[in-house]
């Protein structure tokens, strides 16, 4: 796998399919904060998915941030 490129993953949210596209260094952060926190990362995603202030905000922007505030400790 290139470092940079788009990994997608397919979830269900909300009993709805959805396929949301990240880099693989933020899908990392995020599986290793879901393992620290017991649950999956469908569960992890579907809670930040819920917590989105604006509802426009797209979920990949949303899951960033959270990874991003994660990594900065």
């Amino acid at each position: 796998m290139t470092r940079g490129h788009l990994v997608k993953r397919s979830l269900r949210l909300a009993g709805h399919a959805t396929s949301i596209a990240l880099e693989p260094e933020f899908w990392a952060v995020l599986e290793a904060e879901a393992a620290r926190r017991g649950m999956t990362l469908a569960a992890l995603v579907a809670e930040q998915d819920a917590t989105r202030i604006e509802a426009d905000q797209p979920l990949a922007s949303r899951l960033r941030v959270f990874a991003l505030g994660l990594s900065r400790g």
